[in-house]
């Protein structure tokens, strides 16, 4: 059992055969595409910095299925102390690449079938969970990563999936073969799914009993003959497309990827179908997966938020304006914003308990309140970060002038800053702030703060059901000596 280096796992890569479009053209490189290429590197650096022994610690774990060493994205959660180590990885990953590094959701994924098909074979008699760890042992074995895909279309929210006038707008099984299993739909915004080597598909809600053929989970080649990948868009992005592309890029080396994941009539054998119509237990794998995920926003958001806030800082200074009282006070509120979402994360993971597979699961109540932060810091921090960088930062010129032989001295001449401030320097850091607040970093660090990992109300559903309110008016009575 290896662990693979970011080298190996681009070679990987390489190998699979992805069916892909992008802006109208189906994309038959996808590793070396410009517009794709920055998120192979984020991903690429979850391997790398997994054989740097200054990282070790965080970025492995050792296996309970095997005892040997894999990298953690790989791992279940055997205490509480994994659990954190997974949030302080996360924000590690962030302050190196500042944007998603895609792996999270297959982590999160792993962690939570594992109880629920345990759970589900207990009551049920079924054996998913034989079928899981099957897949997990390979998993760790060859280091893959795994696209944990829930999100699917929906369509018309008022209607239940079988309610849909087009019955394939939730991911659903269109036939039962003695073999196997035929699925029909698609999954949404999904993170990384070009990079992975499999997909985790789980169900997108809690199903009803009129719903079951929708109550499927499975796994699959995310090369698999039947699955389609359609490219999403990000703000700026086709700047990577310009030749010698770097100052404008504001991040020219790592980046994101969210794709439409089509399900055409995709074969899955029974050894990989890991829920088929038991809908009882689909609302359990969506909470849990989603409690999971919430509590990785605590980790990622704020070490994207830790470079955003330097960045700032250092606009401040290239602007001779760090010496402001105000511009202090917003760093210093900035500070204060995203610490507070990683202290959500650390405190789920502390307060996790153990499933009955042996599975450490978060609080699930913290991990809805670090979410819920989730949704609305970063946009401030976002906001602040505008505020000390000035107009510049959506104003300046294009790296092309800046390079010209006429217009390039007038862009150095009157865009430097400080005397330690040149031209290309402060030019690079607004591309910087403008990246992660407004172009194709934004997707991670804004919209997916708000929506990723359910949506804002997703997440106050769960804190009343969690919130315990009437536990807490009998604290309030028995201080008050009220006798009902």
């Amino acid at each position: 059992m290896t662990m693979m280096t970011g080298a190996q796992y681009e070679e990987s890569l390489r190998k699979m055969n992805f069916k892909v479009y992008l802006m109208g053209e189906e994309v038959k490189n996808p590793v070396d595409h410009p517009m794709i290429r920055p998120s192979v590197n984020s991903v690429k650096m979850t391997y790398d910095l997994a054989h740097d022994p200054q990282y070790q610690q965080l970025m492995t774990a050792v296996s309970h299925l095997t005892g040997e060493t894999v990298n953690r994205f790989c791992h279940l959660h055997q205490n509480t102390e994994d659990l954190v180590k997974k949030v302080k990885m996360q924000r590690l990953l962030g302050q190196k690449t500042a944007s998603c590094f895609q792996r999270c959701v297959g982590m999160d994924a792993i962690n939570a079938v594992d109880s629920v098909t345990f759970e589900m074979d207990q009551k049920l008699g079924t054996e998913y969970h034989e079928r899981f760890t099957r897949f997990l042992r390979k998993m760790q074995q060859e280091d893959w990563t795994v696209d944990g895909a829930m999100t699917d279309p929906k369509g018309d929210r008022s209607k239940a999936p079988h309610q849909q006038d087009d019955p394939d707008l939730f991911v659903r099984v269109v036939e039962k073969r003695d073999d196997g299993i035929v699925v029909r739909g698609a999954k949404c915004h999904q993170t990384g799914a070009l990079n992975s080597h499999w997909v985790l598909v789980m169900p997108t809600i809690a199903m009803g009993p009129e719903d079951a053929d929708y109550a499927v989970s499975f796994v699959a080649p995310a090369d698999a003959e039947g699955i389609i990948y359609i490219y999403g868009r990000q703000s700026c992005d086709t700047r990577k497309m310009e030749p010698g592309a770097d100052i404008d890029l504001g991040n020219s080396q790592f980046g994101g990827q969210e794709v439409l994941m089509v399900f055409d009539d995709l074969f899955i054998p029974w050894e990989n179908v890991l829920m088929c119509g038991e809908t009882e237990f689909s609302g359990m794998l969506v909470e849990r997966f989603a409690g999971y995920h919430r509590q990785s926003y605590g980790g990622c958001k704020s070490g994207v938020g830790d470079v955003l806030i330097g960045a700032a800082a250092l606009a401040a200074e290239y602007n001779g304006a760090d010496k402001a009282s105000h511009i202090k006070d917003k760093l210093i509120e900035m500070v204060h914003l995203n610490e507070t979402l990683y202290a959500c994360g650390i405190a789920c993971s502390a307060e996790g308990h153990r499933t009955a597979s042996g599975t450490y699961l978060i609080d699930l109540l913290l991990a809805n309140v670090c979410k819920q932060n989730v949704t609305r810091f970063p946009y401030e921090i976002a906001r602040l970060a505008e505020d000390i960088a000035g107009g510049m930062m959506v104003t300046q010129p294009s790296q092309q002038d800046f390079e010209h032989p006429v217009a390039g001295k007038f862009v150095a001449k009157y865009f430097r800053g400080t005397d330690k401030a040149p031209a290309e320097s402060r030019m690079r850091i607004m591309r910087l702030i403008e990246n992660l607040t407004l172009g194709t970093a934004a997707v991670g660090y804004r919209t997916e703060s708000m929506h990723g990992a359910g949506s804002p109300q997703a997440q106050r559903v769960m804190i009343a059901r969690q919130g315990n309110i009437e536990g807490k008016k009998k604290l309030a009575k028995a201080i008050a000596h009220i006798q009902e």
